[in-house]
């Protein structure tokens, strides 16, 4: 599902813009969208474990980025080109940033390596899909990989595709990929903002 999800993103990933990985684990992710936003470009990486920002700063910091901690107390200001991390709930998003990204992404779950009781959650996840949709740039994609099969994760699919299908279709673009041969296989949800909210 990764690689759907990169390929989903990557028309709507220009070089110099902005894109918000909401779940940095890793930095798998964040490492593909800054690789296609370049140098000159931004990305903003929450996570709310210490662990997963110190995998992500690693690993962008490895392959040539600028990377920039940045305080979870204050809104965040975007200067230069580069990766700014976040270690902070991703439902703070409009509290936080004043911008609009072309690209939003979401792996939700755990930790890959970690603690895989540290998980992602219903109501926390929809507040920053809400705010996630509100900040979207007209054009830009809302793409979400979600896991059914581990504890929590059931419901927070669910909730996730029934907000995925209650975009307004007059605004939005709505698909679901989803394995049908496979039970609990991840959902990838992906929204294009076609037009602005009336």
């Amino acid at each position: 599902m990764t690689c759907w999800a990169h390929l989903l993103l990557e028309p709507v990933l220009i070089p110099g813009g902005l894109a918000v990985d909401l779940t940095a684990g890793n930095g798998h992710d964040t490492l593909f969208l800054w690789s296609r936003v370049g140098a000159e470009g931004q990305v903003l990486a929450f996570d709310v474990q210490s662990q997963a920002l110190l995998n992500t700063s690693r690993r962008l910091s490895e392959a040539g980025a600028t990377v920039q901690g940045v305080d979870p107390g204050q809104p965040v200001q975007l200067h230069g080109g580069g990766v700014f991390l976040l270690q902070a709930c991703h439902s703070y998003l409009t509290q936080l940033l004043d911008a609009h990204p072309m690209a939003v992404m979401a792996n939700l779950g755990y930790l890959p390596g970690g603690d895989h009781g540290v998980i992602t959650h219903r109501e926390t996840t929809l507040k920053a899909l809400h705010s996630a949709a509100e900040l979207l740039a007209v054009g830009g994609r809302l793409v979400v990989t979600a896991y059914p099969g581990h504890a929590g994760g059931a419901e927070e699919s669910r909730a996730v595709l029934d907000f995925f299908a209650s975009l307004d279709a007059r605004q939005w673009l709505v698909l679901n990929f989803c394995s049908t041969n496979r039970l609990q296989a991840p959902l990838l949800l992906v929204a294009e903002k076609r037009r602005a909210g009336e």
